[in-house]
């Protein structure tokens, strides 16, 4: 973190003397422009098998490394104001918004320890995925995460089975939970700031939400009773002493995750013109005072937490570090990809988007709901909810009423399908980074997808033919 922030203000000097327009022709893009991003994807997949220590070591300077096998031949062929350009819209549009978000709700949530010693038997380990799920939507999807990911492992520690309690975990908490409210995960914001109205989502992917988290809670309770209750696990001792009643520490932090909530809110309702355009980006008023806003509460919420609050929940940096390293190479190699879908039927994926309308023009709702969903597994689902946004015409008003089918399914396919890899939302990689740091033996990239195809799959499949 201490390199990332000591490049911030080089980049910011340097950067204006290149920057013209960070807009890219994606139609005039061969497919060859996103090999990087397929680098990065396989090195995440494959290198933690192939080579678990060089990976433990190194994975900040292979992400880098794919960021300049982009950057650099992109500059070569289209200049280095294009190359600054877009360097800089993906620096200060994209990038350091969203890491200057997760790491406040990291931290936050990093001071909120819950005291006292649960016991991880089914019921307790499925009542806290559902209040995780409902609390994702209130809280967003990553501060929901941070806050129950530890006490969860620390309930399950003395048992031998525990990755798949992890693996739900981010199938509800992490994805499936913030789905009813801007508030719960980043392309649901979006479409309130394009103009959705913050309870339409609520009032019309209620029922989709419902049914995918109570299946994937009914499913989850029959399959760690089995391993409970087959596995000896109902009489392996607790390595963590029993207390008297459950408790908080450090409660300053439920002041500070308001405000956190409350400055994303902020920069979404208040509209000013106010606009500093920095190396070819425009930056609004509302999104600094939300960015510093987060900044202070971070900085507070690390001042004012006790340390014993940080020690007994085995707070640390790592987790946050891999996950800003890995996504400054993903924000950065996606930037030709989204080009090309931004292109849209000229582009090279004219195919995937034509696929998303009949032969009448009219949009299909469940081609929309699996096209969206398919490249937010593996793509940022944001811009990826942006794209089939204005692929669907992108009035709210229309989307809102004419269109509502569209608009549900894209925003379904955005958020549910978030947790078919671990770089679908960031929450998933980063609850796999704290499980492992505790000594939880995650399923590999692909290993995890297996669970996904299994599970989720089939239950998107469903409800297809029920609501799309």
């Amino acid at each position: 973190m201490k390199r990332l922030r000591s490049l911030v203000p080089v980049a910011l000097l340097v950067l204006p003397a290149l920057a013209r327009s960070a807009e890219i022709d994606g139609a005039a893009l061969p497919l060859w422009w996103g090999v990087p991003f397929a680098g990065i994807l396989l090195s995440i997949a494959l290198m933690p098998l192939l080579a678990p220590i060089f990976w433990h070591h190194h994975y900040g300077k292979v992400a880098a490394a794919w960021g300049l096998a982009f950057l650099l031949p992109f500059a070569l062929v289209f200049g280095g104001g294009a190359a600054g350009a877009s360097l800089a819209h993906a620096l200060l549009a994209e990038y350091l918004p969203f890491v200057i978000l997760l790491t406040a709700l990291f931290t936050v949530a990093g001071g909120i320890y819950i005291r006292g010693n649960l016991h991880g038997a089914p019921v307790l380990n499925t009542a806290i995925l559902a209040i995780g799920a409902v609390l994702a939507s209130f809280m967003g999807t990553t501060g929901a995460s941070m806050l129950l990911i530890r006490p969860l492992i620390r309930a399950n520690d003395n048992r031998a089975h525990k990755a798949h309690v992890v693996v739900f975990f981010i199938f509800i908490v992490s994805n499936a939970g913030g789905s009813l409210t801007p508030l719960g995960d980043p392309p649901l914001f979006l479409g309130f700031l394009k103009g959705v109205d913050f309870f339409w989502t609520v009032s019309h992917i209620l029922p989709e939400a419902l049914f995918l988290v109570g299946m994937l809670l009914v499913l989850f309770f029959a399959l760690d009773s089995w391993f409970f209750h087959t596995s000896g696990e109902t009489a392996a001792p607790d390595p963590t002493p029993d207390t008297r009643g459950i408790g908080f520490d450090g409660k300053v932090n439920f002041a500070f995750l308001g405000a956190v909530v409350g400055l994303v809110l902020l920069s979404g309702f208040w509209k000013s013109s106010v606009v500093f355009t920095i190396a070819g980006t425009d930056v609004g008023l509302p999104g600094i005072v939300r960015d510093v806003g987060l900044l202070a509460v971070t900085g507070l919420s690390l001042w004012l937490t006790p340390a014993r609050v940080h020690d007994a929940n085995q707070f640390g940096w790592g987790p946050m570090q891999e996950v800003a390293k890995l996504f400054a190479g993903i924000f950065l190699t996606i930037i030709p990809v989204i080009a090309m879908l931004k292109a849209g039927v000229h582009g090279p994926f004219g195919a995937i988007v034509s696929a998303v309308t009949g032969p009448d023009g009219a949009p299909l709702p469940g081609m929309y709901f699996w096209a969206t969903g398919a490249l937010s597994s593996f793509l940022d689902n944001a811009p990826t909810y942006l794209v089939f946004f204005n692929t669907a015409g992108g009035d709210p008003a229309t989307l809102m009423t004419t269109l509502a089918p569209t608009l549900a399914a894209v925003s379904a396919g955005a958020v549910f399908m978030g947790a078919n890899s671990y770089i679908g939302n960031a929450p998933n990689l980063m609850v796999k980074a704290i499980a492992e740091d505790r000594g939880v033996k995650m399923p590999s990239f692909f290993g995890y997808m297996l669970w996904s195809g299994g599970i989720l799959v089939p239950l998107f499949i469903v409800m297809t033919f029920i609501w799309f």
